[in-house]
Parts: structure tokens; sequence; C-alpha cells
């Protein structure tokens, strides 16, 4: 099992695995994974960080995994002008939700309160299947648990 203990972020390093991972994986330091050419491995990598695209990730032989996010069930509301949609990222954001900001558009995973609540500030949802990059947050590369 290939065991990957270094990120090396985003860099121009050729890397010959790929890696595919949920937003949810992406954040878990420590778990077995396959990659995406079906081989087992680990990630063994610091605590703390969320793993973004394009990292590239570096296992103890050195084989280099280029990091993909997978698509995965998300609620994108769209609002109609940017006050809308700042009135909805302000109140979403203080339910400590993973926001993914667009143009004219809020992503987030599905939960009931939430849909509600966007709904109720104005928002028109679409579930949807794509990968799921929400903003780090003023605190850094790190996920709230």
């Amino acid at each position: 099992m290939l065991e990957f203990t270094e990120n090396l972020g985003i860099c121009d390093l050729p890397a010959t695995e790929t890696l595919t991972l949920t937003l949810e994986q992406r954040s878990k330091a420590r778990q077995r994974v396959e990659l995406d050419s079906g081989k087992d491995a680990g990630l063994f990598l610091e605590r703390g960080h969320t793993l973004s695209e394009g990292d590239i990730l570096r296992a103890t032989d050195g084989t280099l995994a280029a990091v993909r996010c997978r698509p995965e069930a998300v609620v994108t509301a769209s609002a109609c002008d940017w006050q809308t949609l700042s009135r909805a990222c302000y109140h979403l954001g203080n339910r400590h939700a993973a926001l993914q900001i667009g143009e004219l558009h809020v992503r987030f995973q599905p939960d009931h309160v939430l849909e509600e609540l966007a709904e109720r500030l104005g928002l028109q949802l679409n579930r949807e299947t794509l990968p799921f990059v929400p903003e780090h947050g003023a605190y850094g590369n790190h996920m709230h648990g």
C-alpha cells in the first residue's frame, strides 16, 4: 500500500496517479483511500488542512498523486441580486456552514434547515451533483468540525 506523507501543494511536478475525494475525505489527514487507478493507499498528512484541487501528494516511495474534487450532492442557492446574496451568505455563515460562493449563488451541502433559511431569504434552490469547494474561512485552510 502506498503511504502519502507530504502535501506539496499546487506545483509543476508531474503526478503519475490521481486521487478523487469528497470534501469530507479532503479534510481528513489520516485515512485509507483508493487511487483512481484502483491501488490502495493511505494518507498520513499534517492534520488541520483541507486538500485542494490540484494539490500534489508525495508517497514514501516517491510516487506523486494529484488531488481531484469528487462531485457530490450539493444545493446551489441562486440570488437575483448581490444584496440578496450578501444577506444570505451572512445568515448561512452564522450557522457555521461550509459555503462555496460564486457569481450570484452560494453552494452548500444538503441540509433542510439551511435550505429553508435560503428560501426564506429569497434564493432559488437547485439540487446538483458537483465538486464542493467551500471557502476556507478567515483563519486559513481549516475546516469546522
